[in-house]
């Protein structure tokens, strides 16, 4: 190379890999409940080992009830921030239709600051609802609630004064929000699978982040493609598509499953109690970590290329493993996310190149 001439940039990775937690609370070495007060900080650990084995994302969501620590994400991941470098840190999801854009906007922000550019966020409703009777909000305002205040925060992202009115909060008139970002932060939008969310997302400019808790990846083919579709359509340049699914990694398949179950059937039993759900078992797990199930728990070979798989046949950009399911404990946890980083990504790489 001559003096003068440009260096060759660096290749881009074909696919970024990302973790999630809800900050589940865990089984300790003796097999006792840690408190919510432990479970914070060993997600903050989490984040620190997430950033040191060189993933791209990790993503704390919002829960409001008690197998949950975590239900102000922003300040878990301040606390994230103080100890990572170039992790981007964001939530799994922020329950919009509970809470006040303005308010999110300025936490984001702040977060953004203390993190030197780092903040992301995923917006969504939520699959839980206690936040809406918590903070005073009706059910049966469900769509509305979400539509007028994703309205409301795409208009805050431009970060110049804001006029809107709408039925589900006071109006705005030329309201300034503070503080400003040194250049706004990625947004995204969380979708189960509906197409009406798919068309909001494309519309108001978010990325789309794709819930995929249950049945084969290639199900949600449908919504990526209507997504860029709807993306063209808009005349908007092309955006991320991202994917979020439960897992966890150990040494060996066996391993790793007989590590996870106790903590996927704790945590689909407890769920589905509520729900009307039938008690889950061994031959339902067994279902879901393999192809045709949405679970990525296995070796780091078999989760690779079953990442590597899901990220082919939707054209992913970002794959974001949940990997706080029930009760599994931290230490588990710790070395799933160091395989994860270490085995798993490496491999995910080679197989897409």
């Amino acid at each position: 190379m001559t003096a003068s001439a440009a260096p060759t940039p660096a290749p881009q990775p074909l696919v970024e890999l990302g973790l999630d937690t809800f900050g589940d609370v865990t089984l300790d070495e003796a097999g006792q409940l840690v408190s919510h007060a432990q479970t914070i900080r060993h997600v903050v650990d989490e984040a620190v080992l997430a950033d040191e084995v060189g993933l791209a994302f990790f993503g704390v969501g919002e829960h409001h009830r008690r197998e949950f620590a975590v239900s102000s994400p922003e300040i878990v991941l301040a606390a994230a921030a103080s100890r990572t470098r170039n992790i981007r840190l964001g939530t799994a999801v922020t329950v919009l239709s509970s809470d006040d854009p303005v308010r999110v906007y300025e936490r984001f922000a702040t977060l953004d600051a203390v993190s030197n550019g780092r903040a992301e966020i995923i917006l969504g409703r939520g699959s839980f609802i206690e936040s809406f009777p918590l903070f005073g909000y009706d059910l049966r305002d469900y769509e509305t609630l979400f539509d007028e205040k994703l309205e409301l925060f795409s208009r805050l992202r431009d970060e110049k004064p804001v006029t809107w009115q709408g039925s589900v909060r006071p109006p705005l008139e030329t309201a300034d929000v503070y503080p400003k970002t040194a250049s706004g932060f990625p947004a995204w939008v969380g979708v189960g699978g509906t197409p009406e969310s798919v068309v909001r997302a494309a519309r108001h400019g978010y990325g789309l982040m794709l819930a995929i808790i249950g049945g084969p990846a290639e199900r949600f083919r449908p919504f990526a493609d209507l997504y860029r579709r709807s993306l063209a359509s808009l005349g908007r340049d092309a955006l991320p598509v991202g994917v979020h699914s439960p897992g966890h990694i150990a040494e060996s398949d066996q391993q790793a499953w007989e590590e996870a179950y106790a903590g996927f059937e704790a945590m689909n039993n407890t769920i589905g109690r509520e729900r009307g759900w039938p008690p889950y078992n061994r031959l339902r797990f067994q279902h879901d970590v393999g192809p045709e199930g949405a679970l990525y728990v296995g070796s780091p070979q078999t989760v690779a290329r079953k990442i590597a798989a899901t990220v082919t046949t939707l054209g992913a950009d970002r794959f974001d493993m949940k990997f706080s399911t029930g009760t599994l404990s931290h230490a588990k946890m710790m070395r799933s996310i160091e395989l994860y980083g270490t085995e798993v990504a490496p491999l995910v790489r080679d197989m897409l190149s």
